[in-house]
């Protein structure tokens, strides 16, 4: 949610995995998702029926990945899942706590902070680029972390992880500079993120770091 520090509380939430969700196993997440239908057709290019359930597509290729390739995701990150997931945890009950603050401007505008952070740095380097090296091309993991890790979810990351990022005049979106590509010599590109658009980004985000550690945490046990 995007807000004027002045401004009123507003009805629309940010894009994320409602704690109550955390809870509920992989149904409620799924419906979440398809909330945002179109992005997931156009943008992921994921067909039904996964794109009606994608929490539960990506639990089911977790079961079908070999030990090994779960044992090399435990072992190239140096925190413990169980550690990442706990952490994924406690953010988000911040979040509804703060979702039930009557939405003050000044709560609103943390949680852009914050959300941003931990969906796209946090997570962008804890486990996307992980998890697409690992998933099997054409599976709805490798689809999504691959959005979530190319242009201009990418340049978003690197935005937010360098200060250069702000509210467009209406608050209705955000605008953000970034190199297209990793030669520091080019000039840094304008991009522009409606509200809409960035909340599926952060709910993407968010359902794929809470299937993923659970079904790594799973494994671990």
């Amino acid at each position: 949610m995007l807000t004027r520090t002045d401004a009123g509380s507003q009805s629309e939430r940010p894009g994320v995995v409602h704690g109550e969700m955390m809870t509920e196993g992989w149904t409620l997440i799924n419906a979440q998702l398809r909330a945002f239908a179109p992005f997931v057709r156009d943008e992921l290019r994921i067909t039904t029926p996964d794109s009606e359930r994608i929490a539960s597509a990506i639990a089911r290729e977790f079961g079908e990945l070999s030990h090994a390739d779960i044992s090399g995701l435990v072992d190239d990150d140096v925190i413990p899942a169980g550690d990442r997931l706990d952490e994924l945890k406690a953010f988000q009950s911040w979040m509804d706590v703060a979702n039930d603050s009557q939405q003050h401007p000044g709560i609103v505008r943390a949680q852009v902070i914050t959300q941003n952070y931990v969906c796209f740095v946090y997570l962008g380097d804890a486990l996307f680029k992980a998890l697409r090296k690992t998933m099997p091309s054409g599976s709805v993991t490798k689809k999504c972390t691959k959005f979530l890790a190319d242009n201009p979810v990418r340049a978003f990351r690197n935005a937010v992880a360098h200060a250069n990022w702000h509210y467009l005049p209406d608050f209705s979106g955000l605008e953000y500079w970034s190199r297209k590509g990793s030669d520091h010599t080019t000039p840094m590109s304008r991009f522009e993120v409606q509200q809409m658009e960035l909340g599926f980004w952060q709910m993407l985000a968010g359902a794929v770091a809470y299937v993923a550690y659970t079904k790594i945490e799973e494994h671990n046990q």
